[in-house]
């Protein structure tokens, strides 16, 4: 686990004491497996209490984890015959967005999401996962072409939100992702969006207007950061935590609210601990709703999108 986030602290140094007394074992012949034992089942305990009774604000923790899988991590676990696609066909190639056909299962899907970098090299490659308005572009043209050649879309959620630097102002950033709201009611094959990590405001729903959002256990989805509802609300950035908690962006909080349509399980402490099974969760995910989805008439799908994001926030 490395160092770990903050309130990890007490795992974190009981798995090097683990690690200590399974050195000294090996070092001077002891036989200490009882103790070994014992401390390995108490892991295990402290492993349960932690992560299951976390806050909102330590759910965003691990949802920002830099170990956490992205995108392409999960396009190369899941899928085969990957083909990346580029540019807008206006202005540039945006590398915060990465989209492309490919294989999941027997079925083949336009796949896309935003993608954050590992180092500071790619992080800024990749702009933090921050879009530009040619990364919006970009993936609404590869959607219609998605739909040209009737192919279903999914789509991976992991960004703090849209890039608010004046370059993206100037060529339309919030026109951008008010065309993709609009023309993905419209899209005439079934969309899929999976929330990996972060879910930020606009410029995640910028590709997220789908038939069916799922959000992973420890991923969050949200109208705004908690560090800027913060920075709003109280003038006090160092409020997040009780923004997390007011703003109900935790993927339980949105289910009951009906916000999302499944939350996904992640493997104990988070998806970065057993990459692999997160994305097996991810396959299950997908290929259930995708099924049902293709069983739907063009005019019944897009009736049920349509319905379903004119229903949230309706009261009785």
């Amino acid at each position: 686990m490395a160092n770990g986030l903050d309130f990890e602290k007490p795992v974190v140094e009981l798995e090097h004491k683990i690690q200590e007394l399974k050195g000294f074992i090996v070092a001077k012949k002891i036989d200490l497996s009882s103790e070994v034992k014992r401390l390995e089942e108490k892991l295990e305990h402290l492993k349960k209490d932690t992560y299951a009774n976390l806050t909102p604000w330590q759910r965003v923790q691990i949802a920002r984890h830099p170990k956490r899988p992205y995108t392409l991590d999960y396009i190369s676990m899941l899928m085969t015959d990957f083909v990346e696609l580029h540019g807008d066909r206006c202005f540039a190639d945006d590398k915060a967005i990465v989209a492309g056909f490919a294989t999941l299962g027997k079925q083949q899907f336009m796949v896309m999401g935003h993608q954050k970098g590992r180092d500071t090299k790619e992080n800024l490659k990749r702009n933090f996962g921050c879009a530009h308005p040619e990364g919006y572009r970009k993936a609404l043209r590869l959607m219609q072409m998605a739909e040209k050649f009737n192919r279903p879309v999914l789509v991976f959620i992991d960004t703090p939100g849209a890039y608010p630097g004046i370059g993206a102002e100037e060529r339309g950033q919030a026109q951008a992702i008010a065309l993709n709201l609009r023309e993905m009611v419209n899209i005439a094959v079934p969309i899929v969006a999976i929330v990996i990590g972060e879910g930020g405001s606009g410029g995640a729903l910028g590709i997220g207007v789908a038939d069916k959002v799922c959000v992973l256990e420890n991923a969050y989805y949200s109208v705004i950061s908690p560090e800027g509802c913060a920075a709003i609300l109280w003038k006090d950035g160092s409020r997040a935590p009780d923004a997390a908690e007011v703003l109900k962006l935790t993927a339980a909080d949105l289910l009951k609210m009906g916000i999302i349509d499944e939350v996904i399980p992640e493997p104990l402490g988070g998806a970065h601990h057993d990459p692999q099974k997160s994305a097996e969760n991810i396959k299950d995910a997908v290929m259930r709703h995708i099924k049902a989805l293709v069983s739907l008439s063009t005019e019944e799908l897009l009736d049920l999108r349509y319905k379903k994001f004119r229903a949230m926030g309706v009261t009785q």
